[in-house]
């Protein structure tokens, strides 16, 4: 079993940056893919980055290529999210989780996740 807990969230202003991390228990978390989605108050959870098992695929959501790099660090058993200048847009709940594949490709659809973590807070403000 896998187990998932979020930090790094918070207040910043736009053109700010903040590091997600997302700490692992479990036998899988170094062989399968992590991801991060968001959801906005009022709107659906949507994909914004994964990483396969090897650490080496990544995929990026539109909104977010660019600005945006997802790693793993698996002796610390934890997957980050840098985000770069950030925008207003990208305020949300955000929440890490693991993939039922070791492939990232085909992750922009949330049903192969089995298991999320709680969730942390980013806003940016204008």
């Amino acid at each position: 079993q896998v187990q998932l807990v979020e930090s790094g969230g918070g207040l910043v202003q736009a053109g700010g940056s903040l590091r997600l991390s997302c700490v692992a228990s479990g036998l899988t978390f170094s062989i399968r893919a992590l991801g991060w989605f968001r959801q906005a108050p009022g709107k659906d959870r949507e994909f914004v980055a994964a990483l396969s098992g090897s650490g080496l695929g990544t995929l990026y959501a539109d909104s977010v290529k660019g600005r945006v790099t997802i790693y793993r660090d698996n002796a610390e058993n934890t997957v980050y999210l840098q985000m770069n200048n950030l925008k207003p847009e990208d305020t949300g709940v955000y929440y890490c989780a693991e993939r039922e594949r070791y492939s990232a490709l085909g992750a922009e659809n949330e049903d192969d996740f089995g298991t999320w973590g709680q969730g942390t807070q980013v806003t940016v403000s204008s």
